[in-house]
């Protein structure tokens, strides 16, 4: 199953509070929608930059890129 990372960037000072906050509400959508097989959460880039992100299967991606406007998207391999 192909999977593709939606990805959100944060900058600044309140960057990491942002992107956990942001990670709360991909977690509601994610549910509220019933997708299957997603994986949501946060990463530090620097103290300046945190990014929050949402996985799914390929199939989602135009339709939730439409939807959530993510910063940018990536090919994801667990492994």
């Amino acid at each position: 199953m192909e999977q593709i990372k939606l990805l959100w960037d944060f900058r600044g000072p309140n960057a990491a509070p942002i992107a956990q906050h942001h990670a709360i509400h991909l977690e509601d959508f994610a549910k509220l929608e019933q997708l299957s097989h997603y994986k949501v959460g946060t990463e530090i880039v620097t103290d300046m930059h945190h990014i929050a992100y949402l996985i799914v299967e390929k199939k989602h991606m135009d339709d939730l890129r439409a939807r959530l406007k993510p910063t940018r998207g990536q090919r994801y391999n667990p492994y």
